[in-house]
């Protein structure tokens, strides 16, 4: 595309919602709620389902049942204790990938898989040095 002086330049400001895939609302919704999301709207028995997340919004779809894949995508949420939440998840028996690390782009975080394979990547940024 070119730049040229009658193209409309967009600022974008921020994401606004990030909408995933589920194969079972009831075991999605249990699974994020577990961690400490706040369901909005929607719920276990529903096709559509919003948590907030800041000033936006995680939705969950339910996935026709003759569908027997997942879209593929990973969700990065910055938190504000990486090691905190990391602790509840172990405790609640889920199997993060590795725990919290210092990455040399500068955050700390861990990966988390939920039930339908989307991979969730917990992170807080360190503090200049």
């Amino acid at each position: 595309m070119s730049s040229g002086p009658t193209q409309r330049h967009l600022n974008f400001e921020s994401i606004s919602a990030v909408t995933l895939a589920t194969h079972d609302m009831v075991r999605s919704v249990g699974f994020y709620t577990s961690l400490g999301f706040e369901l909005v709207s929607g719920g276990p028995e529903a096709r559509f389902s919003s948590f907030t997340i800041g000033h936006g919004y995680l939705n969950l779809m339910a996935q026709r049942t003759e569908q027997h894949w997942s879209w593929w995508g990973r969700l990065i949420l910055h938190v504000s204790d990486v090691d905190a939440l990391y602790r509840r998840a172990v405790e609640l028996g889920l199997e993060p990938e590795a725990p919290p690390r210092n990455a040399e782009w500068g955050e700390r975080y861990f990966h988390l898989t939920d039930p339908d394979g989307h991979e969730l990547s917990f992170a807080k940024p360190l503090a200049p040095q």
